[in-house]
């Protein structure tokens, strides 16, 4: 998975609030490729080490027996200082990205057939998550 985009204009961004808004997220508010989800219930900042331990759970329990899409992407660096500096000299250099999460918005979708293995491994990677979340399924 990526880490980061490939190109930007700028490479270091001011905090914008449109980015990091406290709305609820109607785009990816309902499943459209998997049959089970997580879905956020509270708004936060995930980066890309949270992303990368809950792919790696999801993938190691589902193993060649169902599908995973990841439906968030960490687009906004977070810039920092080192310590020792003093004040003035700029913007400090990009320290990590995040991407930020709203409430209602399904982070990860799986399709698979053995349904009670699914809700273990979506149990198991909640916990590896700084906010709150809960499974969800697709009703027809």
């Amino acid at each position: 998975m990526k880490q980061f985009p490939n190109k930007l204009k700028f490479k270091k961004y001011h905090k914008l609030n449109n980015f990091l808004s406290k709305t609820l997220d109607k785009k990816t508010f309902f499943l459209f490729n998997g049959t089970f989800g997580l879905q956020s219930l509270e708004f936060g900042k995930l980066q890309f080490k949270h992303i990368e331990s809950c792919r790696r759970t999801i993938k190691r329990g589902l193993k060649n027996i169902g599908f995973l899409w990841i439906n968030l992407f960490t687009n906004i660096p977070i810039t920092k200082k080192s310590i020792a500096s003093r004040m003035g000299k700029g913007k400090g250099n990009i320290a990590y990205w995040i991407a930020s999460v709203k409430v209602g918005q399904i982070l990860f979708e799986i399709s698979g057939f053995n349904i009670k293995k699914i809700i273990y491994i979506l149990s198991k990677s909640k916990n590896k998550l700084p906010i709150k979340t809960k499974i969800v399924k697709l009703i027809y």
